[in-house]
């Protein structure tokens, strides 16, 4: 395996590391950013990334040795425009006053008090757990939807790229396109399925940003069958896009000891506004995802497939 670095459609390979990991791992012992780091080593050959895409050959951009050291999270409710979407999913008809859901509140209280100052502690936002390394596809690679699974939708996504120091400090290596594939069918029966709707597998990259996002962030989002787009809207992120600043987000995810254990990879979700789902597509094998913004070289895609069931049985001792 070769690590590269570059700022457009090529790269050149970094010398000496085999992984982003073992980069990110030398800068943080040198006290050196990433690209400090990787002029040390120097650089060697070139690479083509187009090429090594349609060939398949391109992994995700962080990973760890051992798949159960690297978390995989998210948080929802985070973007201008997202409630709507989560509200209408789970909303139900009543009579009398109209009453603000469960997703409308935190939605709310996001707005009010998602962005704090400078040393100061916002709105906590709402939180879930995705898997471990093993969850991570490729990019160019397919999901495969549970065979329990109703419902295989794309979630696109800025996703936070993290490795924890050996002192227990968060590094923040960069950020990446994300597809959060959830089940929006299962989550819609009751919000309170939010939890098993995540635990599915989920993709990102082809490329890790360095340095900070944006402020916005302008993409599109794209649902392919056959020759056809069956879905395409705008893809927006970024903190003007946001209800809650990535600070807070972080300071929320990593107060947990937990979540600070030195040598682990963490990979956070940020959250969308943007789903097929919402716009009444149902999804089917064989779709192909298409995830693209400025902030980013390349397009994140990735193919609906299928897993077969797996019969399993619970062994008492």
């Amino acid at each position: 395996m070769v690590v590269a670095l570059g700022d457009d459609a090529s790269g050149r390979v970094i010398q000496g590391v085999a992984s982003s990991y073992e980069l990110a791992s030398r800068a943080i012992a040198e006290k050196l950013s990433l690209e400090a780091m990787s002029a040390r080593l120097g650089l060697g050959e070139s690479v083509d990334v187009r090429a090594a895409l349609a060939e398949r050959r391109v992994l995700a951009p962080l990973d760890h040795p051992d798949p159960a050291h690297l978390v995989v999270t998210g948080t929802g409710l985070t973007h201008l425009g997202s409630a709507e979407g989560r509200d209408a999913m789970h909303k139900k008809l009543s009579g009398g006053e109209p009453v603000l859901t469960d997703s409308m509140k935190m939605f709310k209280h996001g707005l009010e008090g998602g962005k704090p100052g400078p040393g100061l502690e916002g709105f906590q936002p709402e939180w879930f757990y995705k898997g471990d390394g093993a969850s991570v596809v490729g990019p160019e690679a397919a999901f495969a939807s549970p065979a329990f699974a109703q419902d295989g939708g794309e979630e696109p996504e800025i996703v936070g790229l993290y490795l924890i120091g050996p002192d227990g400090t968060p590094h923040r290596l960069g950020f990446a396109l994300g597809n959060e594939f959830s089940d929006h069918v299962t989550e819609k029966f009751n919000y309170l399925w939010l939890a098993h709707s995540k635990l599915r597998q989920c993709s990102f990259g082809p490329e890790l940003r360095t340095g900070a996002l944006p402020a916005a962030v302008t993409g599109s989002s794209r649902v392919r069958r056959g020759n056809e787009i069956i879905f395409d809207k705008p893809f927006l992120s970024g903190e003007e896009n946001m209800s809650h600043t990535i600070t807070n987000l972080e300071a929320h995810h990593f107060k947990y000891p937990g979540f600070r254990r030195p040598g682990d990879v963490h990979v956070h979700f940020f959250g969308t506004a943007t789903l097929s789902f919402s716009a009444g597509i149902k999804t089917q094998e064989g779709d192909v995802f298409e995830i693209e913004a400025d902030a980013f070289v390349f397009p994140l895609r990735n193919a609906l497939g299928n897993a077969p069931a797996v019969p399993f049985l619970v062994a008492a001792l």
